[in-house]
C-alpha cells in the first residue's frame, strides 16, 4: 500500500518509495509496478501525475483527481507558483547556502536556465578509512530548486563537487561503492519533502509533508547525523 499523505476531491498526493517509478518508461522496462496504476487500484479513481519525481527520489508526488484541477495545477507549476523543498545527503562540507545559477543542456542540446538555492542543515565527519582518507565527511542539505531541470539537483550538485550519496551517474562511484560495501546501502539520498501551493480549487494554502523513509533514516543514523526535522513512515 502507497502512503498517503493528502486527499481531497481535486488532488491526492503519496510518499513515493524510492526506486518506484511514476509510470511505465521505455528507459526501465524491467519495472512491473508503477506509482500511477498502484495508486488508482488503491483508491480505485484515474490519477494523473502534475509533476516529476525521479524513479530514485522519494517523497511527496502529486496527482490530480480530474482534467480541470490537472490543468489549473500545471499552470501553478508552469508560473512558478508551487514551491518545493527537497533533502539530500551530499560528499562533503557544503557550504551554509548557497544558489547554484548552471544552465543545463535538454536532450536537444539546447541549453536551459537553471537554479537552486540551499542551506545546510547539519555536517558530520565519521571514522571511516576510505582511500587516501582516514575520516569520510557528509552534508544534510535543504534544497529548495527554483527551476524544475530534469536531474536538476542530481547535476547542480556533482558541479559544485558535492555529488549526492548513491546518485548514478552523476554522483561519486568510489562513495556508492563504499555505501555499498560497507553499510549494504544503494538508495539515492534525495527526499522530496515538501509541495506548497495555492489549493486551484479551494484558494487556500495547501503545505504537503512527506516524513522520511526507512532507509534515509538509516542512513542518517550511521552517518550520526542527529538530525529529526521530519518523521517517519
Amino acid at each position: 500500500m502507497l502512503q498517503i499523505i493528502y486527499h481531497d476531491d481535486y488532488l491526492v498526493a503519496i510518499n513515493k518509495p524510492h526506486g518506484l517509478l511514476v509510470h511505465k518508461s521505455m528507459i526501465a522496462r524491467d519495472a512491473t509496478e508503477f506509482a500511477v496504476q498502484l495508486l488508482r487500484d488503491q483508491i480505485h479513481r484515474k490519477v494523473t501525475p502534475v509533476h516529476r519525481l525521479d524513479r530514485k527520489t522519494g517523497g511527496v508526488l502529486l496527482f490530480a483527481l480530474d482534467v480541470e484541477t490537472l490543468k489549473q495545477m500545471n499552470l501553478l507549476f508552469d508560473q512558478g507558483k508551487v514551491s518545493k523543498k527537497y533533502l539530500a545527503i551530499v560528499r562533503g562540507y557544503c557550504d551554509d547556502e548557497g544558489t547554484i545559477d548552471y544552465p543545463l543542456k535538454k536532450e536537444n542540446g539546447n541549453l536551459q536556465d537553471a537554479v537552486t538555492h540551499y542551506r545546510t542543515l547539519e555536517r558530520t565527519e565519521i571514522d571511516v578509512l576510505f582511500g587516501k582518507h582516514s575520516t569520510q565527511r557528509y552534508s544534510l542539505v535543504e534544497v529548495i530548486p527554483e527551476t524544475g531541470r530534469m536531474h536538476q539537483i542530481r547535476k547542480h550538485f556533482a558541479h559544485i563537487f558535492h555529488p549526492l550519496i548513491g546518485d548514478r551517474p552523476h554522483g561519486c562511484n568510489k562513495q556508492n561503492r563504499l555505501f555499498k560495501e560497507k553499510w549494504s546501502m544503494t538508495t539515492m539520498m534525495l527526499h522530496a519533502s515538501e509541495v506548497d501551493f495555492i489549493h486551484p480549487s479551494i484558494g487556500e494554502l495547501v503545505k504537503v509533508e512527506a516524513p522520511l523513509q526507512m532507509e534515509f533514516l538509516r542512513t542518517l543514523g550511521f552517518l550520526r547525523f542527529q538530525f529529526n526535522g521530519l518523521g517517519q513512515i
